[in-house]
């Protein structure tokens, strides 16, 4: 298992949910440097062998898998990291679960996480884990891994909280012990959540073909007022030369349901990213820390599937803060407040506080629509009009302040326009 590194502190982003924000508490130097391109957007980097870091602020981790190899055995399960996480990582402070734990941790609600199982002696989630059938086994580890980010307690390291830490967690296998996905496995772990009564359930998994099963399946768990999160794609597979064609997958496609890709810190997909269409949100998906099934250390993971764990954070939060709210209106909370992107980015804070609109309550006729991707084109046109608007009037100030202080300087010391002089 190869070491890998984390962005810590450095990698954090401007924390306003859009451009106009952003500009209004920016200082002009700052502000064109940014727009002109000399400052990248994010401070984290990839490095050749695919590891992620932050300068001065990084920290070597072991990384998690989401598979094992076939030859590895039951009695070679991923061991424990001796390793511990000094910093919160970019992903906490993007998005700022300080302020988000001051208007609720998810009390109340149980999550269900549906991947290769959670195991109930983890050290950040001790006496809130319950499963089903083979769900308390997690011999790869990534399912714990998921649910610490869902629900983790921060396992001793301040900063290292999952979204919402008062939560349940209902450990689901959705793949097989090596941590293979499988779409029967995936729509038996859906009805298993619906029956014990979960609130939200997060899959980690997405599957190239659709399955009537799986698809009956996600139905029931809608109309059963469920709210369900799903990796839009699947996680980075290893490096291939050959690039993988966009397409859908599933359970992410299905009507009603969250799909959520993974983002780097400045809020772009990471480089071997696969394509897809018909994504919800983005959330941060790259040089994320967690812990594993076994001992106190600690992991780095990606892919879309610790993206989708932070949403299903946050739709707990939500459903534990508006108790009254449905499972179309929790989803239509968390997309509607998003920053506004390409695809646009989670913001647990602003789902949890925003005012509920009252056109969005439509009861059950709501469809898969109320949840697709927003149009921001014309959010975006007004925020590079703001933009463009404060650089003029900025540009303005300096120069009559240049004016009034430098010229009168300039002409006490007998300064005189460039020309011949008489």
């Amino acid at each position: 298992m190869t070491g890998a590194r984390y962005p810590g502190p450095a990698g954090r982003t401007s924390a306003g949910p859009g451009p106009v924000r952003a500009v209004a508490g920016a200082g002009l130097a700052a502000l064109l440097l940014l727009l002109s391109g000399a400052v990248p957007a994010g401070a984290a980097v990839r490095t050749p062998g695919g590891a992620w870091r932050a300068a001065g602020e990084e920290q070597e981790l072991p990384a998690l898998p989401s598979v094992l190899p076939d030859d590895h055995g039951r009695s070679a399960c991923t061991p424990a990291s001796k390793t511990k996480a000094e910093k919160e990582d970019w992903s906490r402070q993007r998005l700022d679960l300080g302020r988000v734990h001051r208007h609720g941790q998810g009390e109340g609600v149980t999550v269900a996480v549906v991947d290769t199982g959670v195991a109930s002696s983890a050290a950040a989630l001790k006496g809130r884990v319950t499963s089903r059938g083979e769900g308390g086994e997690d011999c790869v580890g990534h399912g714990t891994f998921v649910a610490n980010l869902v629900a983790g307690a921060g396992g001793g390291t301040p900063g290292l909280s999952g979204v919402a830490p008062r939560a349940r967690v209902l450990g689901l296998r959705g793949t097989d012990a090596l941590g293979r996905p499988d779409a029967a496995r995936v729509a038996e772990a859906l009805r298993a959540a619906v029956d014990a009564k979960a609130d939200v359930i997060t899959v980690s998994v997405a599957l190239p073909k659709r399955s009537a099963e799986l698809t009956s399946a996600v139905r029931e768990a809608r109309r059963a007022g469920v709210v369900v999160v799903a990796a839009a794609t699947p996680d980075p597979p290893a490096a291939t030369a050959d690039p993988v064609p966009a397409r859908q997958y599933w359970p992410a496609s299905e009507p009603g349901v969250i799909s959520v890709v993974d983002m780097v810190p400045s809020g772009a997909r990471p480089d071997q990213a696969l394509e897809t269409s018909g994504v919800d949100l983005a959330a941060p998906g790259a040089g994320i820390v967690s812990g594993g099934p076994r001992g106190t250390g600690h992991f780095l993971g990606a892919g879309p599937s610790l993206a989708a764990a932070y949403t299903a954070g946050a739709a707990a939060v939500v459903r534990g803060a508006h108790p009254e709210a449905s499972a179309d209106e929790v989803a239509h909370r968390l997309v509607s407040t998003a920053y506004p992107a390409d695809v646009p980015q989670l913001d647990a804070y602003a789902a949890v506080t925003a005012v509920a609109d009252p056109a969005a309550r439509t009861g059950d006729e709501r469809t898969a629509e109320a949840v697709r991707l927003p149009d921001t084109a014309a959010a975006d046109r007004a925020a590079h009009r703001a933009t463009l608007l404060t650089l003029g009037g900025a540009a303005g100030v300096l120069a009559v302040v240049w004016a009034a202080v430098m010229v009168p300087r300039a002409r006490a010391r007998g300064w005189r326009p460039a020309g011949p002089r008489a």
